[in-house]
Order: structure tokens, then C-alpha cells, then sequence
């Protein structure tokens, strides 16, 4: 099926991810990382992948990873760690810092980033928007690990993830499911399927299941609390 490529000024209308796109996943080449434009791919289940010097690529991923948060599986070591308390969790306090973690972490078998600078900027922009968050793990006071993403309606997915010390980006895992859970929210796309992430229980479901659940959830009202940080739930 043929890729779209798209004006990098104006509203960007993207493809319909059922009827168009390659057989890896490509969708769109160009456009924009506008607020708007991003929400507008979050909400037809589209998210930007690309590399310094490339051009910005959109993406889908048919089967798609989710998690839907009461099948969240912990193994008996990940609870013990969890309860232990050797980490403190907060919630948006450093945004930027935990996306530039991301941005520089290294990754097994993984060549450079994702995370350009246009990247950073756009997605410290949609949290000054209320349209992204960040989880923060603690100890001993340092910046040991964390996760960001993308809120829009009743839907969150999940960006990045990072950790400096052992267990650290488990327990900050652990937090987010249960911070929306909190606030009504059942589910966390996933985008990548990674064994690491279906160790927790997510599991792939087809894109014409996912573009369901989005048409259901990207509308409803956010009831999450974004600006307020917490120590454990």
C-alpha cells in the first residue's frame, strides 16, 4: 500500500492507519511536530519515529502492544521490590529530565535514538499542554530511572522509559499503572512489543481492535491529576 507524504505547514490530515501504509509499519513521511499535529496521530494510532538527519516518519504497528492495566502481572521479586519502598515515585517534576534520560540512555541492540532535539521540544510542549507526563524514580535523592507519555481523553501511551540502577524503571512501571488506574484509565498503549514489557502482561491485539478502543477512549474527559506530584499511591 502506498505511503503518504504530507505538507509540513498547514493541518496535517493523516491517512486512515486500516487502508494505507508499508508492510514494517511506515505510514507517512513529513509533516510536522505541531501540538495539534501529534494529537492528531495519537489519535488515529500513529506515532513519530525517526533519526537525526532523517526525515520525520510516522508510524503504526499491526498487531499493536497494549496493556490493559488489571491484567498487569508482577513476578514475586518486582512486588518485593515495589512494597519495599527503596525508591520514591513522583509525577511530573522533572519532565524534561526524564525525556532527556530517555534521549541518551543506552539501549541493547539499538543504533542512536528516536529522541531528536524537535523531538524533546515537541514533547516538553504538549506536557506544558497537559498532553504528556512523566513518572520520576528516586533514591538517595538522584534521578535513578523514569517513564513519559502521551495523554489524550482516557487513553495514555506509553513513549520511553529509562533506568540507571536495577529495578528502577519496573518500579516507576508499577506507579503508572496504578496512578491510572486511580483516575479511571484501563489501558496503556505500548506501541513497541518488546519481551520486556510482555513480561508485565501486555499482549498484541489487531490495529482494527486498538483503532476501536481509541474511537471510544481518545474523547472521553480526562479526569487525570497532571500537575500533581506523589509519593507512592
Amino acid at each position: 500500500m502506498p505511503i503518504t507524504y504530507l505538507e509540513d505547514k498547514g493541518t496535517i490530515e493523516f491517512p486512515n492507519p486500516l487502508d494505507t501504509g508499508s508492510a514494517d509499519g511506515l505510514i507517512a513521511v513529513g509533516g510536522n511536530l505541531e501540538r495539534s499535529t501529534l494529537l492528531n496521530a495519537y489519535r488515529r494510532g500513529l506515532f513519530p519515529w525517526t533519526r537525526e538527519g532523517e526525515p520525520l516518519m510516522w508510524w503504526v504497528q499491526d498487531p499493536r502492544l497494549v496493556l490493559f492495566l488489571d491484567e498487569l502481572k508482577l513476578s514475586e521479586t518486582t512486588k518485593q521490590i515495589y512494597e519495599s519502598n527503596i525508591f520514591e515515585v513522583t509525577v511530573n517534576k522533572q519532565f524534561k529530565e526524564v525525556i532527556r534520560n530517555c534521549q541518551v540512555i543506552d539501549r541493547k541492540n539499538q543504533d542512536g535514538t528516536w529522541i531528536t532535539e524537535e523531538i524533546v521540544a515537541a514533547y516538553c510542549n504538549l506536557h506544558k499542554n497537559d498532553n504528556a507526563i512523566s513518572f520520576e524514580v528516586w533514591q538517595n535523592k538522584e534521578l535513578v530511572g523514569g517513564l513519559y507519555g502521551v495523554v489524550l481523553g482516557k487513553m495514555f501511551y506509553g513513549e520511553s522509559m529509562f533506568s540507571k540502577v536495577t529495578n528502577a524503571s519496573k518500579v516507576g512501571f508499577v506507579h503508572c499503572v496504578n496512578y491510572l488506574k486511580q483516575f479511571g484509565y484501563d489501558i496503556i498503549d505500548c506501541q513497541q512489543d518488546t519481551p520486556y514489557l510482555r513480561s508485565f502482561g501486555a499482549r498484541t491485539i489487531t490495529m482494527e481492535d486498538f483503532v476501536t478502543i481509541l474511537n471510544k477512549r481518545v474523547d472521553e474527559p480526562s479526569t487525570l491529576l497532571k500537575k500533581t506530584y506523589f509519593n507512592g499511591i
